[in-house]
């Protein structure tokens, strides 16, 4: 017996996620990952939790990283407009967007925030931005009056605005940062590629006691999986390569 179906709108609080994969098509995606020996994360991490009261996120330590990554590579932290006569823009700061789980409008849904100037920012300003925004009310926080705003308004009113943002290479970096990080860590997620609508995102899996050789001997680390999204119309495979591997050090040496 065939069961009638009655399908109705989209609702409003995915259109923000339906028009940003909109705008993201042109995205020329090629996928990196590599593994990062997380012990001195995890260490610095318990003597921070011991002496300071506060338990740094993971995604706090790879977004300290990246930033200062990017910062030496410049043609990595840009953005690109496509069309017959593209534009590339190089920015002067490191902004990273995060991606949040949360609810809205009863809805599950994805939200990001930005940290502005990652470049210099301290880990302590990092992990105070993320539970700012993690402890906020999606329904009223000022962080996400935009995307309030955009539910409110008609279905074309609201993917003509969102996509007239998306294009200004003034706006983007405030907007989706000039890198993004997205993190399914918390779950039984090793690795996952993501497209976050800069140039470069990172993926942060799991982190798990995996066995590793050091120093040709066997052992067992603590290793969390960190992939590499890139856009191949701005930067090519060496450069991405370098800034994965640029990361991933810096988190080894904490």
């Amino acid at each position: 017996m065939t069961v009638p179906v009655e399908p109705g709108p989209l609702p409003r609080e995915r259109r923000h996620t339906y028009f940003f994969l909109e705008v993201i098509r042109d995205f020329s995606p090629v996928f990196l990952d590599t593994e990062v020996d997380m012990g001195r994360v995890l260490a610095h991490r318990e003597t921070a939790q011991r002496s300071e009261g506060v338990r740094y996120a993971t995604t706090a330590y790879v977004l300290r990283a990246a930033g200062r990554v990017l910062a030496k590579h410049p043609d990595a932290n840009a953005a690109i407009q496509g069309g017959p006569r593209p534009r590339i823009a190089h920015y002067p700061f490191v902004n990273g967007k995060v991606t949040l789980d949360r609810t809205l409008g009863g809805r599950r849904v994805v939200l990001g925030t930005v940290i502005p100037q990652l470049q210099e920012a301290e880990l302590a300003d990092i992990q105070q931005h993320l539970e700012r925004v993690r402890e906020g009310d999606p329904e009223q926080f000022p962080d996400f009056d935009g995307v309030r705003r955009l539910h409110r308004m008609t279905w074309s009113a609201g993917r003509s605005a969102f996509r007239q943002a998306a294009r200004s290479l003034t706006l983007r970096p405030h907007l989706t940062g000039t890198f993004a990080v997205t993190s399914l860590g918390h779950r039984a997620v090793d690795s996952f590629h993501s497209v976050g609508g800069t140039t470069t995102t990172f993926g942060v899996g799991r982190v798990l006691q995996r066995a590793v050789v050091r120093e040709g001997e066997l052992a067992v680390a603590p290793v969390m999986r960190l992939s590499l999204s890139f856009d191949h119309r701005v930067i090519d495979g060496a450069e991405a390569a370098d800034v994965l591997t640029e990361v991933k050090e810096a988190l080894e040496n904490v």
